[in-house]
């Protein structure tokens, strides 16, 4: 059993990667792997639309200069995948943008490798634009038949400087409790299987 999250922001112990811990930390306690990612500074590149993974049917993308395949493989090993992105322009980053994009095409192309899998998006906002941020993350986790799954609130904090999230309680509780119900289906879907 795993859980994966990605963190989108450019900035290392920033404001996404703090709450992308807080969801991770109740996962890690019901004895599940968790793993954290970083891509955002990676240069990744966007989807150039060439058909190749699907025509391939080798579950990778045919770019092969940045961290994008690995972060599909461990995406389809993971039973839970978390994207976090701080708001840019009431959007997520293009990092995350470009990973979402390619990740999504060739894992629907190869037979919807997300299928059944869950999927939910933090964000963190100065102050607007983050439930558009969470809308075009969920159309990825909807489109690839992914589970989301449902918390206190919107997944999202509110803070500029390093730092500032912390003092978001409602968002921190949020996490929390978003954290426990990915555990609490992770282990459900085992169980299932």
């Amino acid at each position: 059993m795993k859980a994966i999250a990605f963190n989108g922001s450019p900035r290392i112990g920033g404001n996404t990667e703090f709450l992308l811990k807080k969801v991770l930390e109740p996962i890690g306690e019901a004895g599940i792997e968790t793993e954290l990612v970083h891509i955002g500074n990676k240069q990744i590149r966007g989807c150039m639309g060439c058909y190749k993974c699907r025509e391939n049917k080798n579950s990778k993308c045919v770019i092969t200069t940045d961290m994008v395949n690995e972060c599909i493989a461990k995406m389809v090993a993971a039973d839970a995948i978390i994207l976090g992105s701080p708001t840019y322009f009431a959007d997520m980053t293009s990092d995350m943008k470009a990973l979402i994009d390619r990740a999504g095409f060739v894992a629907n192309g190869n037979g919807r490798l997300f299928s059944r899998k869950i999927g939910a998006a933090v964000v963190v906002n100065r102050r607007g634009g983050a439930t558009n941020v969470m809308d075009s993350i969920n159309h990825m986790f909807l489109i690839s038949r992914m589970i989301v799954p449902g918390s206190t609130y919107w997944n999202f904090g509110i803070g500029r400087d390093k730092g500032e999230v912390e003092k978001d309680t409602e968002a921190l509780a949020n996490m929390k409790d978003l954290g426990e119900t990915i555990a609490w289906l992770i282990k459900l879907m085992r169980s299932a299987q």
